[in-house]
């Protein structure tokens, strides 16, 4: 008798420890909307458990910025647009790209016809509305290739907070406002603006567009073996997610809204920008790819007031994508 307690013992505590979930937090770039349907997929579906992990995600807004609360140990990974997460790299915070779901880019600039912009350069003298806190540095590489200054100048562009909707474009408090092809540009279409009242300069059109939506952590902890690990399992789930969202899009919004506390979504919306954000996403592992990397630091360091003044060094590594695939 005793020779078979003693093993189905030892299974229980092996299996109590197999149980144990491995705590991760992400911070993520904005409100929960399906522009991150991958991860609260992976969330839903099991995927994280799967990999023995307790994730939890945390959502963003304007007067949040990622780079700062992953700085303040509140998370252990933030989504980030690039320009952003570079120049707090350059400002002394050692962040490390170790994965890069968003391919493409869609960002944009929609201004209203009437304003007399017809091509990027006509910008000058003009007031733009934009997101802060790092979401800004896009059109700031922009503008600095074309000689324009942003200190509200009569030949330079006055920069205006942006906030959750559109409001400063429909109101008339700003001629152009930044939008994403997903979410802002929809969200004028659907307040009865007409497509022909509108110029919209995609980013990716004048070659200046730069990566969106990177999965980044701290270089001192990726240096942990056991954190490494837990974010290879993190990227490999969260791969998952976005593999199963792109193939299924309007399953993943309505898992999007069912995690949307603020109630603020809808059906219609949500579904619109999974569609749209499917063709942003590579969901085949993440890889980062190193000429979109030397475009976004091109477009960042050209130009006068360059966003950052050197080019970076360290910044990403392919080592978890590498690991997270070969599993």
């Amino acid at each position: 008798m005793k020779k078979t307690l003693i093993p189905a013992l030892a299974l229980g505590l092996v299996a109590g420890a197999a149980q144990a979930q491995d705590e991760v937090t992400l911070q993520l770039q904005w409100v929960t909307q399906s522009q991150f349907a991958g991860y609260y997929v992976a969330l839903e579906n099991g995927y994280y458990e799967e990999e023995g992990l307790d994730v939890t995600i945390l959502p963003g807004g304007p007067d949040i910025a990622p780079p700062q609360v992953l700085a303040g140990g509140g998370a252990d990974a933030m989504l980030n647009w690039m320009p952003s997460a570079l120049a707090a790299r350059e400002r002394g915070l050692p962040v490390v790209n170790i994965a890069q779901p968003f391919v493409r880019s869609g960002l944009q600039l929609t201004c209203w016809a009437d304003a007399g912009i017809e091509e990027p350069a006509d910008l000058a003298g003009h007031t733009v509305a934009h997101w802060f806190f790092g979401n800004e540095y896009p059109f700031m590489g922009w503008m600095n290739q074309l000689g324009i200054p942003i200190d509200g100048s009569e030949n330079g562009v006055t920069l205006l907070q942006a906030g959750f909707n559109v409001d400063p474009l429909l109101q008339r408090q700003a001629d152009c406002i930044s939008t994403m092809t997903y979410n802002e540009y929809w969200q004028i279409i659907d307040a009865g603006v007409s497509p022909d009242e509108l110029v919209t300069f995609r980013y990716s059109e004048y070659g200046v567009d730069t990566l969106e939506d990177g999965i980044w952590v701290l270089e001192e902890n990726l240096a942990d073996p056991e954190f490494f690990d837990k974010m290879t399992r993190f990227v490999r789930a969260s791969m998952r997610g976005w593999v199963w969202a792109a193939e299924n899009p309007d399953e993943a919004a309505m898992i999007v809204l069912d995690y949307d506390e603020t109630g603020a979504q809808t059906e219609e919306h949500q579904k619109r920008m999974m569609g749209e954000v499917a063709l942003l996403v590579d969901p085949n592992g993440g890889a980062l790819d190193v000429a979109s990397y030397e475009r976004t630091v091109r477009t960042l360091l050209e130009g006068g007031d360059a966003v950052i003044t050197t080019e970076p060094e360290g910044a990403w590594t392919s080592a978890v994508t590498d690991a997270a695939l070969a599993n």
